[in-house]
């Protein structure tokens, strides 16, 4: 069967998909505001759980001297040190056994999934549902990536989506590829992102006793999942020396994990096009898409952050929407959200910048 049809198969047959369609010619023909209204009122519809990660316009930065710069040192030394591990374990890695390759290579899609599918997609979002054992992965392999529990991590990334690319964006981009990249964990949160943090509704969160559990017990756990087990693993099931288990299948793992996670808050922040909305900052990048499971067709998804899928293409570069997918045709997971062709239209008609072009 063609990858097309296939897709289209496994997409619609097996399980529900909620479409969020375009609001009527009148309603477009009576300016912006009332159209963003209308979809915002659409997206809590579907998602009455959550609404907090909708983009702000009205919210403005406070005028005046940025806060003094506080660095975290501790954070610094082990970022530091963890890179220095894993430029090592690049060096290393013709030398690896073809089962620490494939135990790394195993090892950095699920955890990246914890991130893609769960931790965003999930748990940030809601864009779709997830039965009790794709949680439970999700929770485990959202451990494995270690980027901070799965509340923690939604709460910082639905603030992102409300004031992004302002002082209250925990990686603001105009503050620079190097903040936005990697440097916002090096220091003290802005004052901004802990007043609008605060302000969150995140009892959807708190009601998930599996999110809750994890939070509880994140720091044993983490050293478990992300260090101990995958260097564990290859020294004592297939021989590995132990060099080749810490450096590769840990340090060069963990840190490829964490930069393609980071390049969604820098490049697709700052490089590429924007054919859905030309007035925020979020770019379509292929190039992220490819290292990060699907999450680089950023103007998309920041236009949408309600489509399960991030992107309207659904399978195109986009490893983890296959995952869901696949979830759902074994029934574990369901009620997905996806915007319709004619929304899509009438937002690119209206303030995208040139660039789109169907696929």
């Amino acid at each position: 069967m063609p990858a097309h049809l296939l897709q289209e198969e496994i997409s619609s047959t097996y399980t529900t998909t909620t479409t969020i369609t375009a609001p009527s010619s009148r309603i477009l023909q009576n300016g912006g505001g009332k159209l963003e209204k209308t979809l915002l009122h659409l997206e809590e519809e579907i998602r009455p759980e959550i609404k907090d990660d909708i983009y702000d316009p009205s919210y403005k930065d406070k005028e005046g001297p940025r806060p003094k710069t506080v660095y975290v040192w501790r954070n610094i030394i082990l970022m530091f040190l963890l890179h220095v591990g894993a430029l090592y374990g690049i060096t290393l890695v013709p030398t690896c056994k073809f089962y620490t390759w494939l135990w790394g290579l195993s090892y950095y899609i699920i955890s990246a999934l914890g991130i893609t599918a769960g931790a965003h997609r999930l748990w940030s979002h809601r864009t779709y549902k997830a039965r009790l054992p794709l949680r439970v992965f999700l929770i485990i392999a959202n451990t494995m990536a270690f980027q901070n529990d799965v509340f923690e991590w939604a709460r910082d990334h639905r603030v992102h989506h409300k004031f992004s690319e302002t002082d209250a964006d925990p990686h603001n981009s105009r503050r620079g590829f190097f903040f936005s990249h990697v440097g916002w964990l090096l220091v003290r949160k802005h004052p901004a992102v802990k007043e609008k943090g605060g302000l969150l509704d995140l009892s959807d969160l708190k009601a998930e006793k599996l999110v809750m559990f994890q939070r509880k017990y994140y720091k044993p756990a983490m050293l478990l999942m992300c260090f101990i087990l995958p260097t564990l693993v290859p020294w004592c099931l297939w021989g590995e020396t132990w060099e080749h288990s810490l450096f590769v299948s840990t340090f060069l793992r963990y840190a490829i994990v964490l930069n393609a996670t980071w390049l969604v808050n820098s490049a697709a922040h700052l490089y590429g096009y924007r054919p859905y909305d030309k007035n925020i900052g979020p770019r379509e990048n292929i190039l992220v898409s490819l290292g990060a499971a699907g999450e680089g067709f950023h103007n998309y998804h920041h236009s949408f952050p309600y489509d399960y899928s991030a992107s309207e293409y659904r399978w195109h570069i986009n490893f983890t929407t296959f995952f869901i997918d696949c979830m759902a045709a074994l029934g574990l997971a369901y009620d997905r959200k996806k915007v319709s062709k004619a929304t899509i239209l009438a937002k690119i008609k209206r303030t995208g910048d040139g660039s789109y072009k169907s696929a």
